[in-house]
């Protein structure tokens, strides 16, 4: 199995359950507070960790800070099977999500960058490079430290993987360097400036992210599945029909379980079914890190 190496940020999630979200100036009563490891780039880490089924499959590359969550966030990271050696540890706070979770599953979400401000490209040496089949970034660590990676990769002949999230638009320049795009119906707007509600739309803003030089796209689009658009052509993937519980790592568990597939082999419409199996189940579940399911569980879903 190769690796996948996960350059990205690793939080303690700090959840607030609501019945539903509070307008603007209003104070509403809590039904409680939980405290999870999360971080997209740690999620990430774990959901490639966990539907590949093999330990030292996920490589990830962050800071923490050293605060009392710094270890804990470390601690999770192991205990879900992803090499941590490359995590750096910055003087004062790791990164903090504050995360408001609806009874309809919703969730809004406030970041607090914390050591994820100090990753940096040097953090992958020739060791992380050997032997990786993908890298997967987001925008919850600098900008200038993707860009680095963009390239270092680009050297390399190791694909990359883009989740412009928290929404931001790439510049033109470094399109070309990304393999694959993979968004939500607010990210691909954002980017492209076309609204999307449904497959149609998917299909239309994935084609114009193709014009400006991203290899292929993946919108994720909810109970509406996902559509992927590249040099195979266009490929809708229903949802699995599933009661959501909490959406919170749902999107970057649809990652990590799609790197893992293309990793080891899976055929792209097989590899994209997957993904599909395990974000279903991580709305089912609670928490972030918590809620990413095995492989299986999404082997077993995907049979059922």
């Amino acid at each position: 199995m190769s690796k996948i190496v996960v350059a990205g940020s690793i939080n303690m999630d700090i959840v607030n359950r609501v019945r539903r979200h509070p307008k603007p100036g209003e104070t509403i009563h809590g039904l409680g507070t939980a405290y999870h490891p999360g971080g997209k780039g740690a999620n990430q880490a774990v959901a490639a960790a966990r539907a590949a089924g093999h330990t030292d499959t996920a490589v990830m590359i962050g800071a923490v800070g050293t605060d009392a969550f710094g270890s804990v966030l470390l601690n999770a990271l192991r205990d879900r099977g992803v090499r941590t050696e490359h995590v750096r540890a910055v003087d004062g706070s790791s990164g903090l999500a504050f995360i408001t979770v609806s009874e309809d599953g919703e969730n809004n979400i406030i970041l607090n960058t914390g050591a994820n401000g100090f990753v940096a490209a040097e953090q992958l040496t020739d060791d992380v490079w050997r032997g990786a089949a993908a890298i997967l970034l987001q925008n919850e660590i600098p900008w200038e430290t993707n860009r680095a990676i963009l390239h270092l990769a680009a050297e390399r002949g190791v694909p990359v993987y883009v989740n412009p999230a928290p929404a931001f638009r790439l510049p033109d320049s470094e399109m070309t360097y990304v393999s694959c795009l993979i968004l939500n119906e607010s990210e691909a707007e954002l980017m492209t400036g076309i609204p999307v509600t449904g497959p149609v739309q998917a299909e239309e803003a994935a084609g114009a992210l193709l014009a400006r030089g991203v290899r292929s796209v993946i919108v994720t689009l909810g109970r509406h599945g996902s559509v992927y658009v590249g040099p195979e052509g266009s490929i809708r993937t229903p949802a699995f029909p599933v009661q959501p519980v909490d959406t919170t790592a749902a999107g970057d568990t649809f990652i990590g379980a799609y790197a893992a597939a293309r990793a080891e082999g899976m055929p792209l419409h097989s590899a994209l079914r997957f993904a599909s199996a395990a974000a279903a189940l991580t709305v089912t579940r609670e928490g972030a890190q918590s809620s990413i399911p095995s492989r299986s569980d999404i082997d077993e879903l995907m049979r059922a």
